[in-house]
């Protein structure tokens, strides 16, 4: 299966004083693959790098995909509150030259797959969190990316709706084919969502401590892969090394 996203030997950093130094990673078609680790260790900072929002200190970074294809999903969304639900989803078509009857047929049926069936009329400040997540999650997938880069997406969200949410992410990733990027700082999260999780030490100079190979195939239900007896171990071992990557609190 061809890689989405390759990154060899990656440094990156501020005044030529590295913050994450000789980073290796690979993302293939269809797969998700999470980036977990200490605060500061440089995990977002590879994102803005393959957006191009952030010039590496050396290495390199490939893409198999354009520019065009990759979508991207961040803490805070980027619905416009003067437009409805639907002229939000719909706003990357119309950039595109989608004409108005095309582009609302598509956004409303991307409204329909993530949940938000007879919302279109409504504008952000009357949706919920996780209504707003959904018309965020539209707004990037209606465009068809084949790359999807996601930094915390859910943090700010409750429990059960963050838990509803990402299984509902994970299901349309599958559908789609999507490959994925994900920064989460959630360890349980990035376990059951991905295929493989890094783990980046501390910083300065972070790098790639571990690689975990996610042994739970697809389709994943959320629920039944944190039940799954191989799920705990892996757990307990990424929190072991994550926990040592930090060192001992200081009093």
């Amino acid at each position: 299966m061809a890689d989405i996203l390759t990154i060899k030997g990656l440094a990156l950093g501020y005044g030529g004083e590295p913050v994450l130094d000789g980073v290796d990673l690979s993302v293939g078609a269809g797969r998700i693959v999470a980036l977990v680790g200490p605060s500061g260790s440089g995990k977002s900072s590879i994102l803005r790098t393959v957006m191009e929002l952030q010039a590496p200190l050396a290495g390199r970074i490939t893409l198999g995909v354009h520019r065009a294809e990759i979508g991207i999903l961040f803490q805070d969304d980027a619905l416009l509150p003067w437009r409805t639900v639907r002229d939000n989803v719909a706003l990357g078509l119309r950039a595109r030259g989608w004409g108005l009857r095309r582009r609302t047929d598509e956004a409303e049926a991307w409204l329909r797959r993530v949940g938000l069936s007879g919302l279109g009329e409504r504008y952000p400040a009357r949706l919920s969190g996780g209504q707003r997540k959904r018309a965020a999650l539209a707004q990037v997938l209606v465009l068809k990316p084949r790359f999807l880069l996601m930094d915390e997406p859910f943090s700010a969200l409750d429990a059960i709706v963050r838990h509803r949410i990402s299984q509902d992410l994970l299901g349309l990733v599958e559908r789609e084919g999507i490959a994925v990027l994900l920064v989460t700082h959630d360890l349980e999260e990035a376990l059951a969502l991905s295929d493989e999780t890094y783990l980046l030490s501390a910083g300065p100079r972070a790098h790639i401590s571990q690689r975990y190979d996610v042994p739970l195939g697809r389709p994943r239900d959320i629920d039944t892969a944190r039940a799954d007896p191989r799920f705990g171990p892996l757990a307990t071992r990424l929190w072991q090394d994550l926990s040592a990557a930090v060192g001992p609190v200081v009093q």
